[in-house]
């Protein structure tokens, strides 16, 4: 049930189609992890619990610098030297206060990511490095559990879901993470964004259209990301969507795996 007031804060939510009072509960009952409060992590958190998502956890060791605040509008000038999640958290309980919010600040890595992410329904990925990225979605595979993903470069970004848990339409595996990208770059190949700079608004569109995917996934509503990659590029202006698909080779549940599951600890670390 939903108090008055949270019956005029979702109001555009009630009255749309695809969404209404049934959609609003199931995002009401939903808990979300969000791996980086970053340039994507923050306006994801943001749009989830302006949405009302029950609870959000929210993932990061860093502290907030100025040269942050460029981009991830969650913080201010008063937040520099702070811990992203506690300031993050902070700011959108303010935003939305029947919203739970669980600040994590550690990382993740592949000894502890089946850890943070099986206690969770749904896992998005905004993090900033590969190491972090294959860990996570190597995790949901093994927890089954559905993964947003997305990226951001100088202009330009990307973003899918996975679901390689589940069969496609074909009967063959949905793809993994590992089936779109088999290996992480040699390192020093990609610039971060330290390096290379990136437009600002960019990891605004790229973070709002990943919290609207979660939406959609919770909800259950439109055509989803699974086995399509979202290609953005803002400096052309220019969308596009390319389909990709299980890969036999793949390490995770191809024809020769080789990749060994990390043994589930027996319970996460607790929130801070």
């Amino acid at each position: 049930m939903f108090s008055e007031s949270e019956v005029e804060r979702y109001a555009r939510h009630l009255i749309l189609r695809d969404i209404g009072g049934p959609g609003q509960q199931k995002l009401k009952a939903a808990r979300v992890l969000v791996v980086g409060a970053g340039g994507l992590g923050t306006p994801v958190i943001q749009y989830l619990a302006a949405a009302g998502v029950g609870e959000i956890g929210i993932v990061d060791d860093d502290v907030v610098s100025l040269s942050n605040l460029q981009r991830q509008v969650i913080y201010t000038t008063q937040d520099i030297g702070k811990r992203k999640a506690d300031c993050a958290a902070v700011a959108a309980h303010r935003l939305n206060p029947h919203v739970k919010l669980t600040p994590i600040a550690s990382r993740i890595d592949a000894a502890n990511a089946r850890a943070r992410v099986s206690g969770w329904d749904i896992v998005a990925d905004g993090s900033d490095n590969f190491a972090t990225r294959y860990a996570v979605s190597d995790a949901c595979f093994y927890e089954q559990r559905p993964l947003v993903t997305a990226a951001i470069g100088t202009f330009d970004g990307s973003l899918t879901t996975l679901r390689p848990f589940e069969n496609a339409a074909s009967g063959a595996p949905n793809p993994t993470y590992r089936c779109l990208f088999p290996e992480p770059p040699p390192p020093g190949t990609v610039p971060s964004c330290e390096e290379a700079g990136v437009i600002g608004a960019l990891a605004g569109a790229l973070g709002s259209l990943t919290a609207h995917e979660i939406i959609r996934e919770i909800v259950g509503f439109g055509e989803g990301l699974v086995g399509r990659l979202l290609l953005v590029d803002l400096a052309q202006m220019r969308f596009e969507t390319i389909a990709y698909g299980w890969d036999e080779a793949n390490p995770l549940n191809g024809s020769a795996v080789k990749l060994k599951p990390v043994t589930q600890p027996s319970e996460a670390d607790p929130p801070l």
